[in-house]
């Protein structure tokens, strides 16, 4: 069995690499693993989903896992990953479950882990529970019997107490505020429509019909067309789009240009950064974040904490340095002081409080950030650790980074998941960006 964990929990086709026993034993591991109470009570656990089809069948074989191994199962239903980490803390549930491949294609689905707190599992946990499931821990260890199998509780109102906790970190009301926002038929097509209005903006909705078969399907985070053309339609101040679980959050200006996570990111440290609340004056991003997201945090006397990508590294970063905010490219925003993870309708709420109370546009707010061309190819290779280790590319590289000194970057990212390595530029003009990261990707695919 190849490496379970990706940048993102388990993740694959569905009842093909994501199997119903894979899932099970999974679950059993990380009941084994995660739960660390007393030994006189159940370990507890919350399970939520997104509204793809095989998340039915993948809960099924979850629950079945963490009540094999005695744990008593919160099933709160189809909810935004963001709301299973609020409710895995605020109900100080020993471990979290969120089914959800995010903004892949519905065929793929994934398991998302929380640990006590509602916070992603650090590399070393990870670790744990794949060497349980690889060891037969999860199909194979002794299991209670009688009174000892764990129970399953429906939480009917899990969606209500998320909205709660929501409202109750909005920093100013959104009335003036004209949004359409795009669900991408996903876990936010119920409680962002609702969240929005009752935080005062006035709200057009798309991509809000989930069947279980259409969840990302030309709508959402990864397709801003749509989002795009209901913003001009409606002459909308603005637009968001979330993924399918709402874990991110990109927005579109009354235009209908693009504001990526970069952006929002800048905004929103901005806007702490004016009240004290921005902590240390410090903002965590990762390598991703355009040079130009950089250029304008240092102008504004903010530091910036560089980590690798995934908002579970974001948040690592927060935590250790004990800060209140980061963020990734993708739109996966961290407000440590709300959440516990990325929340796409929280980052949606501060931005929108954010135009509420400056009366700006997003335009404007989002203008901060002057991007430098930023180019991105996907490089199939054979061997990823070996162009890691290549002089070759090794030479290559140093070449680039002597050619664009300060004005630009390079960056090379193996996938996580594929035999790919992603070749990032960026450069003062898009033609130099270009350019350069293609000479660099004829060098890696030759390894």
């Amino acid at each position: 069995m190849g490496r379970l964990f990706g940048t993102d929990g388990v993740r694959g086709l569905a009842n093909a690499d994501l199997t119903p026993e894979l899932a099970l034993a999974v679950a059993r591991a990380a009941a084994g693993v995660l739960a660390d109470r007393d030994g006189t009570s159940r370990p507890v656990a919350v399970v939520g989903r997104d509204p793809r089809a095989s998340g039915e069948m993948l809960e099924a074989a979850v629950v079945a896992g963490l009540t094999s191994a005695g744990a008593q199962v919160l099933r709160v239903g189809v909810l935004p990953t963001p709301a299973v980490a609020h409710l895995t803390a605020a109900l100080d549930a020993d471990l979290g479950v969120m089914l959800s491949a995010s903004h892949n294609p519905m065929p793929d689905n994934g398991i998302k882990l929380f640990s006590r707190g509602g916070h992603k599992l650090p590399d070393v946990v990870e670790a744990a529970v794949e060497r349980a499931v690889t060891a037969g821990t999860g199909t194979g260890a002794h299991r209670p019997t009688g009174a000892g199998v764990g129970r399953v509780l429906d939480l009917p109102d899990a969606g209500a107490r998320y909205v709660d906790h929501l409202l109750a970190a909005v920093p100013a009301p959104l009335a003036g505020v004209t949004v359409v926002v795009d669900c991408a038929h996903g876990a936010a097509s119920a409680l962002a429509p609702e969240v929005y209005r009752r935080a005062g903006a006035t709200v057009h909705v798309i991509g809000a019909e989930p069947d279980g078969w259409n969840i990302n399907d030309g709508v959402g985070s990864t397709h801003l067309g749509p989002v795009q053309a209901a913003v001009r339609e409606t002459g909308a101040d603005l637009g968001l789009a979330h993924d399918g679980d709402a874990d991110r959050c990109l927005a579109v200006t009354a235009a209908g240009d693009v504001v990526d996570g970069d952006a929002i990111l800048a905004v929103c440290a901005l806007a702490l950064h004016e009240t004290g609340a921005l902590t240390g004056d410090t903002v965590v991003a990762t390598v991703m974040s355009n040079l130009g997201f950089h250029h304008t945090m240092r102008e504004a006397g903010i530091a910036v904490t560089t980590t690798a990508v995934g908002d579970r590294y974001v948040l690592e970063a927060l935590r250790t340095g004990e800060l209140s905010l980061g963020g990734e490219q993708s739109g996966h925003l961290v407000f440590l002081d709300h959440a516990t993870t990325g929340d796409g309708l929280l980052t949606g709420l501060m931005l929108m409080a954010r135009m509420a109370t400056t009366g700006s546009s997003l335009a404007d707010l989002a203008g901060v950030v002057r991007r430098l061309p930023q180019v991105l190819v996907n490089v199939p290779v054979a061997d990823r650790i070996a162009v890691s280790e290549s002089d070759d590319v090794a030479r290559a590289v140093n070449a680039v980074e002597e050619e664009l000194g300060e004005t630009g970057r390079v960056l090379l990212r193996p996938s996580g998941t594929e035999q790919l390595v992603r070749v990032m530029v960026e450069a003062p003009t898009q033609e130099q960006a270009d350019t350069v990261a293609h000479r660099l990707a004829e060098v890696v695919a030759s390894v």
